[in-house]
């Protein structure tokens, strides 16, 4: 279900936020029911940084009706990870599920309101976290994960016509009790399509540009997933 982007509701601090946050939680795209999956080249490109080269891999990944990725093709440990990875983040954030079963013990109070949006203070089973909405987007997530806190900033969406999807955001992660950065924080710009004229729409290129922290060097690495074919 997706709901119809409506013009801003302004929230008084204090008030109850969840038929607002749920408007923005089923306006996200995600896939329908009986998705069968799809395959097709993945490609991983990294820039000279250094007295490093240039580099690119190309290899086969597979996503099935399980939303579960496969890639074969790359013998590269590390590369071949982080292109799984991409792939399950992309199938795991396109399942559907419902309001009530993602937020049922969940409580939703309005905070403040700046550019980003109005502040939506979670309490219930995932207290601590919170997001932001804006015009019936999540614009900004606040979560605590297996021990850390990741904060993300989405500052520009794909509109599907089935629901929005993030197309250029941030991410940075933090250690809970500090506030202290766990890394440096990723800028993603993601390039979906619609696989077939009546979808589902998915993942054709996704830029992922990491600023330095410590000893680890900025870097900026390109997956692209051509020769698409619905499975």
């Amino acid at each position: 279900m997706t709901a119809t982007p409506a013009a801003p509701v302004l929230l008084a601090p204090g008030t109850d936020a969840t038929a607002a946050f749920r408007a923005a939680y089923e306006n996200r795209y995600t896939w329908a029911p009986g998705f069968g999956g799809y395959r097709g080249t993945c490609i991983w490109e990294q820039p000279a940084v250094g007295d490093q080269p240039a580099q690119r891999v190309e290899g086969r990944f597979t996503v099935g009706a399980d939303l579960k990725a496969t890639v074969e093709g790359i013998d590269d440990e590390a590369v071949h990870k982080a292109m799984a990875s991409q792939l399950w983040e992309v199938a795991i954030h396109r399942v559907r599920r419902s309001f009530e079963q993602t937020h049922g013990d969940n409580t939703f109070t309005a905070g403040d309101t700046d550019t980003v949006g109005t502040e939506v203070i979670v309490g219930g089973k995932n207290a601590g976290d919170r997001y932001r909405i804006n015009n019936a987007v999540v614009t900004m997530v606040h979560r605590h994960i297996h021990g850390t806190v990741v904060t993300i900033f989405t500052e520009s969406t794909t509109d599907t016509g089935s629901g929005y999807l993030s197309k250029r955001y941030t991410s940075q992660y933090a250690d809970p009790g500090t506030g202290e950065a766990k890394g440096g924080k990723s800028t993603f710009t993601d390039t979906f399509m619609p696989l077939t004229d009546a979808g589902p729409w998915v993942l054709g290129e996704r830029v992922v540009e990491t600023e330095a922290h410590g000893e680890m060097p900025a870097s900026r690495q390109m997956f692209r997933f051509e020769n698409l074919q619905a499975l």
